[in-house]
């Protein structure tokens, strides 16, 4: 069974935002050194900042994308914020996808 990470924001957890976006950093990066990586990670609503350029998370992303973790982006988040022209890893895709892989047989975890 495949696994697909959801992440919804480009902070980890809730509370401090500077604190949030230092555990999102950490948790990347973990998953670039973990023997069994997810299939693919699916970002929407702020998410989607982490795959724009000047994300400070692209070290990490861009690591697990040559280890063939499939990153995807929500095309209409992407066009909310301004950054559909400045994916800078991954892909963007659509909610009909998205909600295909949130409904299908994958074990998806969100973080």
């Amino acid at each position: 069974m495949a696994r697909t990470i959801l992440i919804t924001s480009c902070y980890l957890g809730r509370g401090d935002d500077e604190l949030g976006a230092k555990l999102m950093g950490s948790f990347l990066r973990k998953l670039c050194v973990m023997e069994k990586a997810p299939e693919r990670i699916v970002f929407y609503n702020s998410g989607v900042k982490l795959i724009a350029e000047g994300s400070e998370v692209l070290d990490a992303l861009s690591t697990l994308a040559d280890q063939g973790v499939e990153l995807i982006g929500c095309g209409t988040c992407l066009t909310h914020f301004g950054l559909l022209d400045k994916i800078a890893v991954g892909r963007k895709s659509d909610m009909q996808e998205i909600a295909s892989i949130i409904t299908g047989d994958d074990d998806v975890v969100k973080v």
